[in-house]
């Protein structure tokens, strides 16, 4: 059966507060740089896709627009 306590309950190991602010700025980072990337990724699709611009014109948009991203979100 299971023991009832009266007291606290222990909660384990106190926090690490810096490693959890490290690892949410690294959380944020990596879904801002995450969207760049797939919004990059479709606009050079659609370029490739649904107009004349062709593979290598697209690429370099996507180049140019992963740059651009990476610039502004600094």
């Amino acid at each position: 059966m299971a023991e009832h306590h009266s007291g606290p309950v222990e909660t384990g190991a106190p926090m690490d507060y810096s490693e959890h602010e490290k690892t949410y700025n690294f959380f944020i980072e990596a879904t801002k740089f995450g969207t760049l990337f797939c919004v990059a990724l479709l606009i050079a699709m659609a370029a490739a896709f649904f107009t004349t611009a062709g593979f290598f014109t697209a690429l370099v948009l996507f180049i140019l627009l992963n740059i651009a991203g990476f610039v502004l979100l600094r």
